[in-house]
């Protein structure tokens, strides 16, 4: 099992994920920078030259929640998934659609609006993108009020995805005051050592 990786980006995802499960994998790092992400050889792997990709005997796979969907499901006895056809299953799906339609897009444009220099920014747009995460993120806060986990009683792939972008929020919004179910969750999340492992380079 082969994942192409950069760090600081989405790849970080599958990589956390793979460190929970402990399964062997061989970490591809890319130099974006020195543009290894736009050779022919890698376009050939993700046609749009980003990253994560995941080679897994006959299957190549990208795109981070799906990479880690396919892992959950793969593995099924290190119970990152709940079973087919029950509500833990159903939760799963439904946060990590969540994660990647409510509140990673805002996230992504703010990101981008955040790069101009301090006196160049639309500060309206900024403040807009923020409410919109917040907005996404409020709902995580009161779903974490009534359980521990997003798809139940245990950890999950489900966490860890939505962790993962609300790490990020987090950072790039400046905090989730007022929040204290998701504040708890997401130190919970973040003290994890395979999430450590994962970001240490």
């Amino acid at each position: 099992m082969k994942l192409y990786y950069a760090p600081r980006t989405r790849a970080t995802r599958p990589r956390w994920l793979l460190e929970e499960m402990g399964v062997p994998y061989e970490l591809v790092r890319l130099d974006r920078a020195a543009g290894a992400l736009r050779t022919p050889e890698h376009l050939a792997r993700h046609p749009l030259g980003r990253v994560p990709v995941l080679e897994d005997g006959e299957v190549r796979i990208f795109e981070s929640a799906a990479i880690c969907l396919w892992l959950a499901e793969r593995f099924p006895e290190k119970g990152m998934l709940p079973p087919a056809g029950t509500p833990g299953r159903a939760l799963t799906y439904q946060w990590l659609f969540f994660a990647m339609d409510e509140l990673e897009p805002p996230l992504e444009a703010l990101h981008g609006l955040l790069r101009p220099p301090e006196g160049e920014r639309d500060a309206a747009a900024i403040e807009a993108e923020k409410a919109r995460f917040l907005e996404g993120a409020r709902v995580l806060d009161l779903a974490l009020r009534t359980r521990p986990f997003l798809a139940g009683d245990a950890f999950g792939v489900a966490d860890l995805v939505t962790g993962a972008v609300a790490s990020w929020g987090k950072a790039l919004v400046g905090g989730i005051d007022g929040m204290p179910a998701l504040a708890a969750w997401l130190a919970g999340v973040k003290a994890r050592p395979a999430w450590k492992r994962a970001i240490a380079d």
